[in-house]
């Protein structure tokens, strides 16, 4: 069962690339316009011509903005990134009983995912391009993964109850049953190879921190 908890956490300030005032408004919809080409074409056939069009402004201005395709590219996973950062952990510390902060975390990351196709189009996208454009796939890590592994190691490290004597690695096995089963049932369109329910796999990871049975 996942609910939620986050409403009484304490605010924190997540990093973001600041966009001028005036500029945010230009910049969101060169974005927008940036993600339905990329979506629709692929990373390699996207041209700055037609992001100007589907964006609605000059060729100029994305270039004026962004500097070239590869840095606005890179501009876009960032900002989706950070957003999928921030609807996982709402930009808060996690603070609270180990199994229900736990499962809060465990029931965002695989429902937001679940709920934004977008989001799974592009981090398909992503993985496709990685191999010629390494460094745009490290953008992505360096701005979802990395800070969600810092929060939560942080979070396993203040918890005495749970003894974890490598909280990052604990980290890094916990998330990466979460993520096993986005990429095989979401990315990999699996779920009807490898049927399994989400509120198994989250139990089952929980379960296994505490050193119980998985029920």
């Amino acid at each position: 069962m996942c609910f939620d908890l986050f409403s009484s956490l304490k605010p924190v300030m997540i990093q973001k690339k600041a966009l001028t005032p005036e500029l945010a408004p230009k910049a969101e919809q060169i974005l927008d316009g940036a993600m339905r080409e990329f979506l629709k074409r692929g990373y390699a056939a996207t041209s700055m011509d037609r992001v100007a069009a589907t964006a609605g402004v000059s060729k100029a201005t994305v270039y004026s903005h962004f500097g070239d395709k590869e840095g606005l590219f890179e501009a876009l996973v960032k900002q989706l990134a950070e957003r999928k950062f921030a609807q996982v952990y709402r930009g808060q510390p996690l603070e609270g009983e180990p199994k229900t902060v736990l499962r809060q975390v465990a029931c965002t990351l695989l429902k937001t995912v679940a709920k934004d196709l977008d989001y799974q189009e592009f981090v398909r996208l992503i993985i496709g391009e990685s191999g010629r454009f390494p460094h745009l796939a490290q953008t992505f890590v360096r701005n979802l993964f990395k800070p969600g592994l810092a929060t939560l190691t942080q979070y396993l490290a203040e918890q005495p109850s749970l003894k974890c004597r490598d909280p990052e690695a604990t980290a890094r096995v916990f998330l990466g049953g979460l993520i096993h089963f986005v990429i095989v049932q979401r990315l990999m369109h699996g779920s009807e190879i490898l049927p399994i329910e989400e509120d198994r796999i989250i139990d089952c990871s929980i379960e296994c921190l505490f050193g119980t049975d998985c029920r």
